[in-house]
């Protein structure tokens, strides 16, 4: 597969540091990333999502489909910085936090092939905010690879068939980046940006609010107009990344 033109990809944004605030930013975020696959013309749907009672979300994880998917959201891969004033700050004190994002291409049926034997699927009642179930019957799944000890989930279709695709669709693709990983890691292969490896450690952007200001730490570069990229205005920066790549 060339990951160039992969047409599908899953992309998993996780709240890092700063607890209620991170989760209102990635909330954010996602809804930047749907906002720039509608302007694309691209189709998505979330396969699994964890949301906080304030709205924000602990964790959502999706799938893109359409043209130039990868080419275009690859340079979204590592830890976005957010730096305002949270709703809930009384003193006025400006917050840094952290989200992380993953980008991973599906792979073919050839590319990835699971053993039945080395699946573990778990059957639960699908949960919303706070705990509370949305779902009185058990259709959320929970899927463990026992060789590699990886867990994914899904459970926001109120189907057990969907949610156990959407699952195995996950698991794909995250063990279909672990092999890439693997490969370039023993081949000793370097690349100037962090395309798409989840690489959650390298802070790649800050959004700074009060400023009005997002910079890219990878090309060291800012743009201003903050509410407009976060509506999904999101072509200059994949624009200016894919021409300094």
């Amino acid at each position: 597969m060339n990951t160039a033109e992969t047409k599908s990809i899953i992309i998993e944004i996780r709240a890092g540091a700063g607890g209620e605030e991170a989760a209102l930013f990635a909330g954010l975020l996602f809804r930047m990333y749907t906002k720039y696959a509608q302007r694309k013309g691209w189709k998505f749907k979330i396969l699994d999502e964890n949301r906080t009672e304030l709205g924000g979300i602990k964790q959502v994880v999706f799938q893109i489909d359409g043209q130039d998917a990868f080419s275009k959201m690859k340079y979204e891969g590592g830890v976005h910085r957010v730096q305002r004033v949270p709703k809930t700050e009384k003193g006025n004190r400006i917050h840094t936090s952290t989200v992380s994002v993953a980008v991973l291409p599906i792979p073919t049926l050839t590319q990835i092939q699971l053993n039945p034997s080395d699946i573990k699927m778990d059957f639960f009642k699908a949960s919303g905010p706070g705990g509370q179930y949305v779902n009185k019957r058990q259709t959320a799944v929970r899927i463990t690879h026992l060789p590699s000890g990886m867990v994914v989930s899904s459970q926001t279709s109120r189907n057990l068939e969907d949610n156990k695709k959407a699952a195995l669709s996950i698991l794909k693709a995250k063990l279909f980046e672990k092999e890439k990983k693997e490969k370039e890691s023993e081949q000793e292969k370097a690349r100037k940006i962090q395309i798409g490896k989840g690489m959650r450690a390298e802070k790649i952007r800050t959004y700074n609010f009060p400023q009005d200001r997002i910079t890219d730490h990878r090309i060291k570069k800012s743009w201003h107009n903050i509410e407009k990229i976060m509506s999904g205005d999101l072509e200059p920066l994949i624009s200016k990344l894919q021409k300094l790549s």
